[in-house]
């Protein structure tokens, strides 16, 4: 494997413009693992895969599940972006169904039930377009309110569980309404995704560059890297994704940056000419998501299945700027007197990143890349050059006048939230 590349230095003060919404342990723990439904492949990926897939339409509908504020508004019959905002919850869940008994040995014996092992919200603005992910720790202990059953009845509200509880008593839909609770903001869209579902997605990506600060080996996942760049898929691309004890401070929150910084690098493969200007490719995405679907390892809201609703956010994401793709942590500290791994929610902080999307204001990022020493900042990705317009001439032959600065009024977020953007190069930290 080649050595980490070089890149240059930058500070932690990130600008970030986003924009308002019109509307609205051994392998037999691997239920903590990131059986991450990749946000970034569902809207920028598949979606625009989607397109190419076109006779899918009926396999997916047939799938979607009713979430309570699934955009259900009738389809243009021709392709653009999607008006106004976006709120899509991305989740990763533990279940059994349909996995490789060697690749998880904990499904020989199912203890049964799904939880929401990952739960990331992707926000995306309008006017500019601007893409916030904010992932939610698997063990916060949060209300859970009153969910549907299925059945036609509703299960109790809860005053305090771990946030992974809540795909288990209500499924996705329960997930959903957490999160709108704990936000305050709707949620139109929703998907999940199960381990196998992770696997060959990451496959049909071609795979994802990581950066290694030093040697990581973890028997809990079976993870075992040199120091410098590796491009991880298939299972070492999700051992990497649940490895928690090999990394920071071995905690879920180190693992959360971890996720990020492959998520990071992701956006910016999927922005290149390897991925999204490639037919091939974007052919082989769609495909792969549809199997996924139809095998019960990717579930979407019926919000989400359509591929004509896909394409719609997939083009209105997919030139957005790394500067303007952010990965933060919801702000949270550990539960004071339980010696455990429980943390429970820092709303003040999070109040102040929720009001700033609404209020449609830019934010500065202040804090760490981590929250649980996870990753550090290395430098700064490239952007690939992009063709540009000449300038507009005026009414008057001149050059049209340059916008006000969108920062001018720009939220500080306060220091307790962890995050980077897709234009810093991170690295995961061997644990300490």
């Amino acid at each position: 494997m080649s050595d980490s590349p070089k890149t240059a230095r930058r500070t932690r003060r990130t600008v970030a413009r986003h924009a308002k919404l019109k509307s609205p342990h051994p392998m037999g723990q691997l239920g903590k693992l990131l059986a991450v439904a990749l946000a970034v492949v569902l809207v920028s990926g598949v979606s625009t895969a989607a397109f190419y897939a076109w006779n899918a339409t009926e396999a997916l509908a047939d799938s979607g599940v009713d979430i309570a504020d699934g955009d259900t508004k009738q389809l243009p019959p021709s392709i653009g972006e999607i008006e106004g905002g976006v709120n899509m919850l991305v989740v990763g869940t533990d279940s059994c169904e349909g996995q490789s008994t060697k690749l998880f040995p904990r499904c020989k014996h199912d203890p049964g039930g799904e939880r929401n092992d990952v739960t990331m919200l992707v926000h995306i603005g309008d006017k500019p377009r601007r893409v916030t992910v904010v992932s939610f720790p698997r063990d916060m202990l949060v209300p859970i309110p009153s969910c549907p059953d299925g059945k036609g009845g509703r299960y109790s509200a809860m005053s305090s569980q771990p946030l992974n509880a809540s795909y288990m008593y209500g499924g996705l839909p329960c997930t959903v309404l957490t999160i709108k609770a704990l936000t305050g903001l709707n949620i139109q869209f929703a998907a999940s995704i199960r381990w196998t579902g992770v696997i060959n997605m990451s496959d049909a990506i071609g795979g994802v560059d990581v950066c290694v600060a030093g040697r990581i080996d973890d028997r809990h996942t079976g993870l075992h890297l040199t120091k410098g760049t590796h491009t991880l898929k298939g299972k070492k691309a999700l051992q990497f994704l649940r490895i928690r004890h090999g990394i920071g401070d071995g905690s879920d929150l180190g693992r959360i940056s971890n996720q990020q910084q492959f998520l990071s690098s992701m956006v910016r493969k999927l922005q290149s000419d390897e991925v999204l200007s490639n037919p091939s490719t974007l052919f082989g995405l769609a495909n792969t998501a549809v199997q996924q679907v139809s095998k019960k390892q990717l579930i979407l809201s019926e919000s989400l299945s359509n591929p004509t609703r896909m394409v719609q956010i997939a083009m209105a994401v997919k030139n957005v700027d790394y500067d303007d793709i952010v990965f933060l942590q919801y702000p949270t500290a550990y539960e004071q007197g339980s010696g455990s791994s429980k943390v429970v929610p820092r709303t003040g902080p999070a109040k102040v990143l929720f009001q700033a999307l609404k209020d449609n204001k830019a934010i500065k990022l202040t804090g760490k890349a981590s929250q649980g020493f996870g990753v550090e900042v290395e430098g700064e990705a490239t952007k690939p050059t992009q063709p540009t317009a000449s300038p507009t001439p005026g009414a008057s032959g001149s050059p049209t006048a340059p916008p006000a600065n969108p920062d001018a009024d720009a939220v500080e977020l306060p220091s307790a939230i962890a995050g980077q953007t897709a234009a810093q190069v991170t690295c995961t930290q061997p644990q300490r």
